[in-house]
């Protein structure tokens, strides 16, 4: 709990500012650096890394939330990072349990298992049938100890320090709380200050 602990007084004291995102011409650039084409095609840059399970460059597969990466949080056995987000959807144990287990595609479309009880319209969440407020500091404190636990897996640490300097981007991540588990600038609060983080350690 002392590294959890540590790392949410390290993130809160970075003061982390999210870049904006330029949008010309149907294209979407990063400080003049392209991240998407009028096709729908992403680009990784000379400044950046953008995070998606589907990309081609293997860092961006890598470090996504999806990708199948086995790590023990808060006594269970998890798959990936994905698994636990879908997984908070659920206040059953037996089924939250069940989604832990999952990786990949497979754990982003459990959610549709959520749609007749949408977490959204209450912004109530689960960990072991306990509820959480989407909109509490508590919350936010669980997502730390999610993504410090996740460092528990040397390959996950050894794909976040290659990144080296550069901005881990998510582009294609949700802005409102209400409709995501994990906002873009959640996400990439998260893991480009969790690299500083671990490189002081």
């Amino acid at each position: 709990m002392k590294k959890v602990l540590d790392y949410t007084n390290y993130r809160k004291s970075c003061n982390f500012v999210m870049p904006e995102l330029e949008e010309r011409d149907g294209c979407i650039y990063f400080n003049g650096e392209l991240v998407e084409d009028a096709e729908k095609k992403y680009a990784i840059g000379e400044t950046f890394i953008n995070l998606g399970y589907n990309f081609k460059h293997s860092n961006s597969k890598v470090l996504s939330n999806l990708y199948p990466m086995e790590f023990k949080f808060r006594g269970k056995k998890v798959k990936s990072i994905e698994g636990v987000l879908q997984g908070i959807k659920y206040k059953d144990k037996r089924t939250q349990n069940l989604i832990l287990k999952y990786s990949g595609i497979d754990a982003y479309h459990t959610r549709a298992c959520n749609e007749m009880d949408f977490w959204g319209k209450t912004g109530v969440l689960y960990w072991q049938g306990k509820p959480m407020d989407r909109h509490s500091e508590v919350y936010q404190n669980f997502i730390d100890e999610l993504y410090i636990s996740a460092t528990k897996n040397p390959l996950y640490v050894r794909a976040l320090m290659a990144t080296g300097d550069k901005y881990i981007l998510h582009h294609i991540g949700r802005s409102d709380p209400k409709e995501t588990v994990l906002t873009r600038f959640e996400y990439e609060s998260r893991i480009n200050t969790l690299r500083e983080y671990l490189k002081q350690k």
